[in-house]
């Protein structure tokens, strides 16, 4: 089942008195259950092509659809509560709020909903989340008092939270070693298999982008590259 797709999408950005050309075309369908990486160097697009998925930018031309729905047809309003409901973001700066201990900052985007999940029943699903990234001693930490991929662990169980279909995660490594960026991206495709959440990740990293399932390679804006190397999750 495709749960995203984008047709003949282009970015145009102004610079200046120049027009830069980000995206160039570009074309391709992702799987629900799918653990995706899109590959390129710096400036080939990679975060661009998010950001838009992410509904967090719009194409210049072209369609970005998700479960069949165009972006482009929805209102802010409805933006917004398709990016709380149905999409997780995990960055690579890990985003998390200083004051706020790891069960805090994983709870806390339930608490921007609509408040339709009882306390006991939060705070069960906020603990096993601390229990599927490893964090169980770190609960009652403070993000300052973690590791660069601890705080990452935190990310991931905060992007899930929402219980979203999809999950964006621009470089989640970059500011890791190369052993725990390679932990982090297993960590999330073991949650992928386990939810069948659909996992896109953003990489100019050659040694973690053969962890993904399918492998999307951008250049200068366009797809250079689509392979599939193994089936989507089943959900």
């Amino acid at each position: 089942m495709t749960i995203i797709e984008l047709k003949d999408v282009r970015k145009v950005y102004p610079l200046g008195k120049v027009s830069v050309e980000a995206i160039r075309g570009v074309s391709f369908a992702i799987e629900k259950g799918d653990f995706i990486s899109i590959a390129g160097p710096s400036g080939s697009g990679k975060s661009t092509i998010l950001n838009m998925i992410g509904c967090i930018d719009t194409p210049t031309s072209g369609v970005v659809e998700i479960e069949g729905v165009p972006t482009a047809g929805h209102s802010d309003r409805e933006l917004t509560r398709l990016r709380h409901d149905a999409i997780g973001f995990i960055f690579q700066s890990f985003n998390l709020i200083p004051v706020l201990d790891v069960y805090e900052n994983i709870e806390f985007p339930l608490l921007m909903g609509d408040g339709g999940i009882q306390k006991h029943e939060r705070r069960q699903w906020v603990d096993s989340l601390i229990a599927e990234v490893g964090l169980e001693q770190w609960r009652n930490h403070k993000p300052n008092e973690l590791s660069g991929g601890q705080r990452q662990r935190v990310a991931i169980a905060r992007a899930l939270v929402v219980k979203p279909k999809i999950v964006l995660a621009d470089e989640p490594t970059a500011n890791l070693d190369s052993k725990t960026g390679e932990q982090i991206i297993s960590l999330m495709k073991k949650i992928n298999r386990e939810l069948s959440t659909t996992f896109i990740f953003s990489t100019h990293d050659q040694s973690i982008v053969g962890i993904a399932d399918h492998i999307i390679r951008l250049h200068d804006g366009e797809v250079v590259e689509n392979v599939r190397v193994a089936a989507p999750a089943a959900g």
